[in-house]
């Protein structure tokens, strides 16, 4: 006899009434002062919507809460972000700003791939990725859907050690890529996720940009991380530690958030687990 997952499906309905109260309680949340352990010297960018306006604050206050105070925390909007919604990021610390995606894209890009990081959602997202790090400071990349718990500290001494041009988040699953991008099945190996990325200096970029030239179609969801993907491996970036910088979807259908806990430095809730970003609240 076939019964429905009770747990599953319980935890999605308290993920979402969860989002739905914090983001009514913002105006609340952000004069509340987090408590910040240090500075930290790095900067920290993201790029996020207004849907994901619930999920950019919480993670901004857990980056705080647990690492500490970056040089700026910059979100780069999509252009969907309304006038209140940036002024409630910008209370929640004073190193918070907001640009807007496309603002510094590399010069001299061929019209074909400017397109593709000037209209499309994720295009934009790499195109951000493509102009960091600035000033030449440390740079981490950030998605929205990323929590940072106590462990979190430990990007403090990644930012120090320096001991590669780039370390990057491993993806859990080789499928999150469009295919089209590969060259061979050696290419696909290592799978790197790029939503959490940590820059040391400026990227070798042109594969990426030969690569998308060749594609005879449009891009998909997964073109701008297969692209990033290439990249990390081409110009030597190592991977974080997946015991302490977890992206795991072996938990979706339970109740419970099978890794939160203090000794992960964060967690990237991708959508089939982005409920979960929620019940751990």
């Amino acid at each position: 006899m076939w019964l429905p997952n009770f747990g599953y499906h319980f935890a999605r309905l308290q993920g979402n009434w969860r989002r739905q109260t914090y983001r009514a309680l913002l105006p609340a949340i952000v004069r509340r002062p987090v408590r910040i352990p240090r500075a930290v010297p790095f900067s920290v960018f993201a790029y996020s919507n207004e849907d994901s306006f619930p999920e950019q604050a919480r993670s901004i206050r857990s980056f705080l809460r647990h690492v500490g105070r970056p040089t700026t925390y910059r979100v780069v909007s999509d252009g969907s972000y309304t006038e209140r919604s940036r002024r409630l990021l910008r209370k929640i610390d004073p190193c918070v700003a907001i640009e807007l995606a496309g603002e510094n894209l590399l010069a001299d890009l061929p019209e074909k791939f400017r397109r593709y990081v000037t209209t499309y959602p994720m295009g934009k997202q790499l195109g951000l990725i493509m102009s960091l790090p600035r000033e030449g400071e440390p740079t981490l990349y950030a998605d929205s859907d990323i929590l940072f718990f106590s462990g979190a500290r430990d990007l403090v001494e990644r930012a120090a050690e320096r001991s590669a041009p780039a370390y990057y988040l491993p993806d859990c699953q080789e499928g999150s890529a469009d295919e089209r991008v590969f060259r061979g099945p050696n290419e696909c190996r290592n799978p790197v996720n790029s939503g959490l990325l940590l820059l040391f200096r400026k990227l070798d970029w042109s594969l990426a940009i030969r690569r998308f030239m060749e594609l005879e179609s449009e891009p998909t969801f997964f073109t701008n991380q297969t692209l990033v993907h290439l990249v990390m491996h081409a110009n030597g970036a190592h991977p974080l530690d997946p015991r302490k910088y977890v992206l795991k979807l072996d938990d979706q259908t339970i109740f419970s958030d099978r890794y939160a806990g203090p000794q992960l430095a964060l967690r990237h809730y991708v959508n089939p687990v982005r409920h979960k970003f929620w019940t751990t609240l």
